[in-house]
């Protein structure tokens, strides 16, 4: 299955990227095993998992969602502002 996932704000800074697709093996998973991929990928993220919203298809989700061939992932940091 192929999934793109977007990064916003401190993690975009982090990784230096904004989005990047995978292929990844199977034809669902959920945001949790996801994020666990993620970290393998980018163990910078392992830090910051703990508050991060996962949004599916611009939906914030659970961690039991499931993500499946096609859909957007977006990994959403706590952001302050006024």
């Amino acid at each position: 299955m192929t999934v793109v996932v977007l990064y916003f704000a401190a993690l975009r800074e982090l990784l230096g990227l904004a989005d990047e697709e995978l292929s990844l093996p199977g034809s669902s998973l959920s945001v949790d095993e996801l994020a666990k991929y993620l970290v393998k990928r980018h163990p910078a993220l392992s830090a910051h998992l703990g508050s991060v919203r996962f949004a599916v298809n611009e939906a914030f989700v659970n961690g039991a969602a499931q993500v499946v061939s096609g859909d957007t992932v977006a990994l959403i940091p706590p952001v302050s502002g006024g």
